[in-house]
């Protein structure tokens, strides 16, 4: 894990504003001390949940995408651990492993221009690369059953969470996936448009759900290719529930919950599918952070839920106020997600 950071307690005391009175998350959160292995730590503590951010925007630049995705992580970090510790939102159920910081392979990134196919072919390398890194570790964490939760980058890395579940399974594995875009387009080489395919293609992806994606933004070939496997593959669109109110919000979680729950699962979260939500493929015409907030609680409530990614978030750093947007969301619908067992109020 050479291109891993982890966190500690002199950054955990950066980050924590301490105030008299009040006990902050950043203050019961779970971290590895300084000589303490990985795999001891793993198995020993008492978390339920392994947080850790991936800092890369290399799979969105191969992707045409807007860069910005590897800025996630620490703005996420900050607001997850300044929300409140108390009997609805507990901060020992968590540990914040750290995060992946993939300079070098960045700082070659910056330099490729993805319309040169040479240049595209390298940053598909090195997606490559990031691939194995994020599903080395999501495998451990699952294998000391534990539950990850994935904070940045861009969606290419739902193919090494997928992966990482699968291998520490067994199996393949099912996914939800809350997105505007299906990403799972050709196999033309690893970007963040077909990290499903690469999946679903090497038997690491079993059932596949997208929920919301957006009509005028699925080509004709991909609908083909989701009806050619359509015992596997299912999908709703926001149009029919947000626009034509054709389907209920309410029971299509019923029904995308069917094709997906009877096997372990991941839940997949793109920011791309959230009105006005800073992102690599903004939309004004999305669902509400409501929305994905009860699509967060319900999926996770389910006994088969293995692992959480919230991916694509790109935050405009001229606008201090995105920052925020980002921080705080995410730290909702990451406390969405580990809210299901614990005590109610």
């Amino acid at each position: 894990m050479t291109n891993f950071s982890f966190f500690n307690i002199s950054e955990r005391n950066k980050l924590v504003d301490f105030r008299i009175g009040e006990v902050k998350f950043g203050e019961r959160i779970h971290f590895l001390d300084e000589n303490e292995n990985i795999d001891t730590f793993l198995l020993n503590n008492e978390a339920k949940y392994v947080v850790f951010g991936i800092c890369e925007s290399i799979g969105v630049k191969a992707n045409f995408g807007r860069t910005g995705t590897e800025t996630t992580w620490p703005i996420t970090l900050k607001s997850l651990l300044n929300i409140q510790h108390n009997k609805t939102c507990k901060g020992n159920q968590v540990a914040i492993l750290g995060h992946y910081e993939f300079i070098e392979e960045n700082k070659i990134a910056e330099n490729l221009d993805p319309n040169n196919k040479d240049d595209r072919k390298q940053l598909f390398k090195l997606v490559e690369k990031i691939d194995k890194e994020i599903a080395y570790l999501v495998s451990k964490i699952v294998k000391a059953n534990k539950i990850p939760i994935i904070i940045g980058g861009g969606h290419n890395n739902a193919y090494g969470n997928i992966k990482g579940l699968a291998l520490a399974k067994g199996k393949a594995v099912n996914v939800i996936n809350f997105d505007a875009h299906t990403d799972f387009r050709p196999l033309e080489g690893r970007h963040s448009g077909n990290g499903f395919s690469y999946a679903f293609e090497e038997d690491f992806l079993n059932n596949y759900f997208i929920f919301g994606i957006h009509e005028n933004y699925t080509s004709k070939e991909i609908f083909s290719r989701i009806k050619e496997n359509y015992s596997r593959v299912k999908f709703n669109t926001f149009e029919q529930l947000e626009i034509r109110l054709e389907k209920d919000f309410r029971i299509e979680l019923k029904t995308a919950a069917k094709h997906i729950k009877e096997q372990p699962f991941g839940i997949e979260l793109d920011l791309d599918a959230i009105s006005n939500m800073p992102s690599s493929a903004m939309t004004y015409s999305g669902f509400s952070t409501k929305k994905a907030r009860q699509f967060v609680s319900y999926f996770s409530n389910l006994e088969n839920a293995s692992y959480f990614h919230i991916c694509e978030g790109a935050s405009n750093f001229e606008l201090n106020e995105n920052r925020n947007v980002i921080g705080k969301f995410i730290a909702c619908l990451i406390t969405d997600f580990i809210k299901t067992n614990q005590e109610s109020i």
